[in-house]
């Protein structure tokens, strides 16, 4: 099954994205919090998960350069990269939103971990169509993609 464009560049990606982290911060601001006895333990991994997050996030936006775009079809002008965090996940900006959003959760309210399973939905399904039109931009993406596993997080998923 081919996954929809959303607009020419896959702008629709985008704000659905946005929307998803959106709602992930408001439903953890609004609603309930952790029972005080889970609190301590939450906190502390849901920091160690937001600061990994944001350390991914930036190791990301560094590589990428000026190749870096929220839309999922590459500019014109990018380049593909394949080594430095690139060579250990293919999308870690967006593991890196996931890291975070997760961290967020723990920190805020489980009424946030339902928009964050939609952004885990939204991330898997604007990332394969990503993978789309990079394959059809770069000749090596394929082989890239069969060489790099894991998706978002290196290591991990």
């Amino acid at each position: 099954m081919e996954i929809p464009s959303l607009g020419k560049r896959g702008a629709g990606w985008v704000a659905l994205q946005m929307a998803a982290l959106a709602l992930i911060a408001i439903a953890g601001l609004v609603g309930p919090a952790w029972p005080a006895a889970a609190s301590p333990a939450l906190r502390v991994v849901g920091v160690v998960l937001a600061v990994a997050g944001g350390a991914l996030g930036a190791l990301g936006i560094r590589a990428l350069g000026p190749s870096l775009t929220a839309l999922p079809h590459p500019m014109d002008d990018a380049e593909l990269r394949q080594h430095g965090v690139y060579g250990r996940a293919r999308h870690p900006i967006y593991g890196a939103l996931l890291l975070v959003g997760a961290g967020w959760c723990l920190l805020s309210s489980w009424w946030a971990a339902i928009p964050w399973a939609c952004l885990l939905v939204i991330l898997l399904a604007k990332s394969e169509r990503e993978e789309a039109w990079l394959a059809d931009r770069y000749a090596a993406y394929p082989a890239y993609r069969a060489a790099v596993r894991r998706r978002f997080v290196p290591l991990v998923f």
